[in-house]
């Protein structure tokens, strides 16, 4: 679809937008121009014990230092909750529909202040004080968004964790993190499935051995199926939480005190933990959130991710919450039991703004418009969309038919690194373009270089960098600053560079291009081909692999791994690779195919060319272009013929 095709603004969204073009383009200006003025100014939008006098300190260069709001203090949950106690204590906060139920948990601010004391005293109670950290594995019930607002409350470092994850995974996250107390529960359903999330963290606490410092397991019932509980260390949750206090004191935190840490893959084997700050993030997520998510009376947010990735923590709980609005969470599938389900969760709670990922739109698209042309979406004024780049005709789907032509697509770009929303349009503001994450919002000083490092000016493409810091930005890797540096301050010195390739048009509008390294996104899962490789470099039996991402018409993009038996004697199935995979890092990062192949294409340095694979396997055959750097070109015959050794195969991939 061409640059040039624009969505002009409904006159719906004209009425309901924030800013006008001329305010929003002042805004921006004024941002350039004074950004600590501008920066201290937004500050105000959260609830500060001691309101900050100084912005950014630090610098992007050399010892790389960023702080925000140093001489500021605050707590993070009173900005969420008490701070609306005196004029919102009767509004909803959250709605929790969980799936087998007619009738959805609806907590007010004054409900939700209780549960989180609640909460906040009894992991007091058991020994957790301020910069413990805390692992949660839940699923998307009220309890998870409760126990991230109760670790903040008393100063805690919150961990959560993807209820995908393999056992291995979680032990290698509870030892690093160093967590004290894990909440958890007895098992997550998704439709017909239940993963044992209780055993499968007994599995970790066993493997993480004598380098684990979790004390204490809370455990919350969600089933009736039964589960395992070691006295001394295992403690229901309900049966233990109920009996404290419904208030509790919360701790005063400096601004630059670390809120979370969230673990995100990388280009290397080793997971990394980004490090968030309390006050630079709250000031964020209240910022963007509101900018692009703007509450208004009655609205109903419901944003789809999980709590355990950044877009559940900043659009779920934090943003939402620091704006003093309604946010929506539920635990079922999208097309369980029948398909249509969102729809029916829209029409009954009167959702107003819906931001889910391009992966489930591709989904419901499949599932045909007459689906949705049988609901009621009346209530819906927003739809949002993030986690991937999304294809102008899934942007055109959800505008025409489930936006009906007057709700305003915002296609947004951010990270876990960046907290929340970088590249986005201002509802209401700002022409359209499909597939475009359209420009970066006022603060964030974007631009382009080419594989120098050097500045590109205006229409080009290049690599994605950020020229200045925000408040929002990561303040390091947990316990491992130098790697911190190396990975996003190398590239070029001054700048943050984000990994993804961008395209920027002559209108100024941002095109996301894809992930310059080696992380492929799967479903708005970010999964670094290093750790794949790792995972299936395990098993003895096999002497190299290569994994790479391909395009995928529903998850984006799809897992595919390369693998060299050692010697001919020993014998792999995909399927043996696959479960090693699934057990090393988590189900949602098994391959969609796997090849057993003898070499792989590599340079006369002996370095494997992932360019030619990721042709080869999503049938690119007739592009792959000038061969001769190739150590042995005939090894790429034979991978063809390995993956289209049959002509009537399809690929999953394909």
């Amino acid at each position: 679809m061409s640059d040039h095709i624009h969505i002009p603004v409904h006159s719906q969204a004209a009425e309901n937008a924030l800013l006008t073009p001329s305010q929003l383009q002042a805004m921006t200006r004024r941002a350039h121009r004074d950004p600590d003025g501008f920066w201290l100014d937004q500050a105000e939008r959260i609830h500060w014990h001691s309101p900050p006098t100084q912005g950014f300190s630090g610098s992007l260069q050399d010892d790389v230092s960023i702080g925000w709001y140093r001489d500021g203090t605050l707590n993070a949950s009173v900005s969420c909750i008490d701070s609306h106690l005196w004029d919102r204590a009767d509004q909803v906060a959250l709605i929790s529909h969980r799936e087998g139920t007619d009738e959805a948990e609806k907590l007010t601010y004054r409900m939700l202040h209780e549960r989180v004391c609640r909460l906040a005293n009894a992991l007091q109670h058991l020994g957790v004080s301020r910069g413990d950290r805390v692992a949660i594995s839940l699923p998307m019930v009220s309890e998870a968004p409760i126990a991230m607002l109760a670790c903040a409350r008393i100063g805690a470092v919150h961990v959560v964790l993807f209820g995908g994850l393999s056992a291995e995974a979680i032990a290698e996250r509870l030892n690093d993190s160093g967590a004290r107390v894990v909440i958890t529960a007895n098992e997550i359903c998704r439709g017909t499935k239940r993963v044992p999330l209780k055993q499968i963290m007994d599995e970790a606490l066993d493997k993480a051995g004598t380098d684990c410092a979790v004390e204490s397991v809370l455990v919350l019932r969600t089933t009736d199926a039964p589960f395992a509980m070691l006295p001394g260390r295992d403690i229901d949750f309900h049966d233990f939480v109920d009996w404290f206090e419904p208030d509790c004191t919360p701790e005063i935190m400096n601004a630059e005190d670390p809120l979370f840490l969230l673990y995100t893959s990388g280009s290397t084997g080793k997971p990394k933990a980004v490090v968030h700050s309390t006050g630079g993030y709250m000031v964020w997520a209240a910022y963007t959130m509101g900018m692009v998510y703007t509450h208004r009376p009655n609205d109903v947010l419901w944003c789809t991710a999980d709590v355990a990735w950044i877009t559940g923590h900043t659009s779920v709980v934090y943003g939402p919450l620091a704006n003093g609005g309604t946010t929506m969470i539920f635990d079922g599938l999208p097309s369980y039991p029948q398909p249509g389900r969102w729809w029916d969760l829209i029409e009954q709670h009167k959702v107003t703004m819906l931001f889910t990922a391009p992966t489930a739109i591709r989904s419901l698209m499949r599932e045909g418009d007459d689906l949705v042309n049988r609901h009621d979406l009346s209530s819906l004024r927003l739809l949002g969309t993030a986690g991937e780049p999304i294809s102008p005709d899934a942007w055109m789907w959800y505008h025409d038919v489930v936006g009906k032509g007057r709700c305003p697509v915002v296609d947004t770009w951010w990270q876990t690194e960046t907290a929340g929303i970088m590249l986005g349009p201002i509802p209401g503001a700002q022409n359209l373009k499909p597939g475009s994450a359209t420009m970066p919002l006022p603060g964030v000083s974007m631009v382009l270089t080419d594989t120098q490092g050097n500045v590109i000016d205006g229409a080009g493409e290049g690599c994605l960098c950020v020229a200045r810091s925000w408040p929002g930005q990561a303040r390091t890797l947990w316990k491992d600053h130098a790697r911190f540096q190396q990975t996003y301050f190398t590239f070029s010195p001054g700048l943050y560079f984000t990994g993804d390739g961008a395209r920027r048009d002559a209108d100024g509008y941002y095109w996301i291009t894809g992930r310059m390294d080696d992380v492929i996104n799967i479903s708005g899962h970010r999964i670094g081909t290093a750790e794949v490789e790792e995972a299936v470099g395990t098993d003895k039996r096999i002497a190299e692999c290569a994994a790479v991402g391909v395009p995928h018409p529903v998850k984006g993009q799809a897992l595919v791994v390369f693998a060299i038996p050692r010697t001919s004697q020993h014998s792999i199935t995909p399927e043996e690779i696959t479960r090693q995979v699934s057990l090393a890092i988590g189900r949602y990062a098994a391959p969609d195919e796997v090849f057993i192949v003898p070499d792989l294409p590599r340079t006369r340095s002996g370095k494997i060319v992932r360019r030619l694979l990721r042709k080869i396997a999503s049938g690119e055959i007739d592009t792959l272009g000038d061969l001769s750097m190739l150590s042995d070109a005939d090894s790429v015959g034979m991978l063809i013929n390995t993956v289209w050794k049959k002509e009537e195969k399809e690929l999953n991939v394909a």
